[in-house]
């Protein structure tokens, strides 16, 4: 591919000194670059921003999460507003963008690349601090959201957000009716892979939940496993109809699938 505009992270082009909205202009401008070019070379989705808040969780074994280097700030109401104005001008260019990595990963110091991971703090503190940005962009822009594989430890002690009926059905879906597009972190990840369900079954959970889609990206073979439960899966009526319905109405509006 032709190559892109090497852009710093958005947390260096924001001053938290000054009233965030004087950085507004800053952040569509950055936002225009990569619109303009991922529309250029026909990518329609991009799997930014991440909205993780930064709580300063520093862990030595931590070598490829490390939020607090790419999260956009402490402030929530600043990585809110930053994370709206940057999905609102990708959509300009038909480009949609990923609000990542719900439930938050800022409090999380485990990697979930090579482990398992808790988050184990209240709801209503989640609700008033890290769910701040992801509410506020999963209300008012087309954003995707993508969910982490840590346990959300309120709600489902049990599974990864990623594969979690309580999480993503009943929270998510029901509780909260959002609507919008819903993709996994990438399962070849240890805390699904190694995870008590396995990733066959936890492929197979996630779609039953209502995740619309599921990302296997670093490990490319472990597609085929995974697509080979889903169609067994299928094939003996295991995966619900209803969700899958659901699901495929709202990746055809999203223009990732087509009838034609």
């Amino acid at each position: 591919s032709p190559p892109l505009t090497q852009l710093p992270p958005l947390a260096t082009i924001i001053s938290e000194e000054q009233p965030i909205e004087q950085s507004k202009a800053a952040v569509i401008k950055y936002a225009r670059v990569h619109g303009q070019e991922l529309s250029e070379i026909g990518v329609n989705l991009n799997f930014a921003p991440v909205v993780d808040l930064n709580k300063g969780v520093i862990n030595p074994q931590d070598k490829f999460s490390q939020i607090y280097r790419r999260a956009i700030s402490t402030d929530r109401e600043v990585v809110a507003k930053v994370a709206l104005w940057y999905c609102q001008t990708l959509e300009e260019y038909g480009v949609k963008c990923t609000i990542k990595h719900f439930p938050g990963l800022g409090r999380v110091d485990t990697d979930t690349h090579i482990d398992h991971a808790e988050l184990d703090t209240p709801l209503s503190e989640l609700v008033a601090d890290d769910w701040v940005p992801f509410r506020q962009v999963m209300n008012n822009s087309q954003a995707f959201t993508m969910l982490g594989h840590a346990k959300l430890m309120a709600v489902d002690d049990q599974n990864p957000v990623s594969f979690s009926s309580a999480v993503v059905g009943d929270m998510i879906r029901k509780s909260w009716q959002h609507d919008g597009v819903l993709i996994t972190d990438d399962f070849c990840m240890q805390a699904v892979y190694s995870s008590k369900a396995g990733l066959a079954a936890a492929t197979i959970e996630a779609i039953n939940a209502g995740i619309d889609l599921v990302l296997i990206a670093f490990t490319q073979d472990l597609y085929y496993p995974a697509m080979d439960a889903l169609l067994k899966a299928d094939q003996a009526g295991i995966l619900d109809q209803v969700v899958l319905d659901k699901s495929y109405r709202r990746l055809e509006q999203a223009k990732i699938i087509s009838r034609g």
